[in-house]
């Protein structure tokens, strides 16, 4: 089959074995012997700012890549990124014109206008078309603005993405939280499919190792991915302060790695709280993961009000057999994490209750490694991509 998967932020694909969700698949479709082409923009969300000429290492993938301009944003939450991804939908109908008719698009959703332009498109050629829900807008936008005047400027938003959540043959997502969104309004009889963003496990475990931390008196509390508006790191950083004003032991260093628009104010806090603290930036996968394996225990802090479920850290974190302090609400994270006996769930920004969360794994080391390899159990069971995206790929061949 000719297969597009269209998705305007793809990650990694600078030729390293680290692949994001969409290029993973793409090649594992063409391992089945497909014909596959993935479109994507030539603006790179991470960095805000557009790819250099050669980052796109073409030469090391089966899949083809395609990249199609859009204007850019400074910020996540703006309504100069939702003018960028309009163009960048423009011209994916541009470009789907021009093409040898596919037999499946399959699209990721956000961004929106391209999900509508390739709905119509599929509609008016009759095309399989598959969707594959990343997150849910507006409600993610509207989470951030905490003016309830605002707010309502998005709504026009959700009528939009209901056209592309209606017009889907396949419906896939990252959480079965999404997948529940996008069949309150699909009334074609899919059930729907959700297959978390998760992890190659034999990439995971092969990274793990291959660099080392110093040596340290401490426990060492890690955190990896995005620093922004919906991380509750200030949470955590008060917890470790009161950690400290109790004069609990043994002490807790906490290690982030990761970046993005609040890293500095991050990092000022911590130092103002007078903890123990790094902060490394982004780091190449294999060096992420390593660290990470060095510490005692990782932390999911999402602020309140977030639409946010299954997140791409929580796998990572599964599969490095780690105990996981959660402050997230998802319904559908915390019953996981009970249901494994993986970690502590605590209430949302409460640091007393993350606090106490602390002091109990430290002062166990037994509960760690019990709790721990029952995350690890998780990450093989629902997290490993070479077991989980077998799912996808028979979702786009039927």
């Amino acid at each position: 089959m000719r297969i597009l998967i269209i998705t305007n932020f793809p990650n990694r694909l600078d030729g390293g074995s680290a692949k994001g969700r969409f290029l993973y698949l793409g090649e594992m479709l063409c391992e089945r012997g497909h014909e596959v082409e993935l479109i994507c923009s030539d603006f790179d969300h991470s960095k805000k700012q557009h790819r250099a000429e050669g980052s796109i290492k073409q030469e090391a993938y089966k899949t083809k890549i395609t990249t199609l301009h859009e204007s850019g944003y400074p910020n996540n939450v703006s309504l100069k990124r939702l003018w960028s991804h309009f163009v960048w939908g423009i011209n994916v109908e541009k470009y789907l014109k021009k093409q040898k008719k596919p037999d499946v698009i399959y699209c990721a959703v956000p961004s929106l206008t391209a999900g509508v332009r390739a709905a119509r498109y599929c509609k008016k050629n009759s095309v399989r078309f598959v969707i594959d829900v990343q997150d849910l807008w507006p409600e993610a936008f509207q989470m951030a603005i905490k003016n309830k005047y605002l707010q309502k400027v998005f709504l026009p938003i959700k009528w939009y993405v209901d056209r592309i959540y209606c017009a889907a043959d396949k419906i896939v997502a990252v959480s079965e939280t999404y997948v529940e969104r996008v069949l309150a309004v699909n009334n074609k009889g899919d059930k729907g499919l959700c297959v978390f963003l998760g992890n190659d496990g034999k990439l995971f475990d092969d990274s793990r190792g291959q660099f080392r931390l110093p040596e340290i008196d401490s426990l060492r509390l890690a955190y990896i991915g995005n620093l922004s508006y919906s991380y509750d790191i200030p949470c955590v950083i008060n917890a470790l302060k009161k950690y400290n004003k109790l004069k609990r032991t043994p002490s807790i260093k906490l290690l982030v790695m990761g970046d993005g628009d609040l890293r500095k104010e991050f990092e000022k806090e911590a130092n103002i709280s007078n903890i123990d603290y790094e902060f490394t930036g982004s780091l190449p996968y294999p060096q992420m993961v390593s660290y990470l394996c060095c510490c005692d225990m990782v932390v999911n802090p999402i602020v309140s009000g977030s639409v946010a479920s299954i997140i791409n850290k929580v796998g990572d974190y599964a599969l490095s057999g780690l105990p996981v302090i959660n402050t997230q609400g998802s319904k559908e994270y915390r019953k996981l994490i009970e249901d494994y006996n993986s970690g502590i769930n605590c209430k949302t920004g409460d640091a007393d209750d993350v606090e106490n969360a602390l002091e109990i794994l430290a002062k166990d080391i037994q509960l760690r490694k019990r709790m721990g390899k029952n995350a690890r159990k998780l990450g093989v069971e629902r997290f490993d991509r070479r077991v989980t995206y077998k799912k996808l790929v028979e979702a786009v061949e039927k």
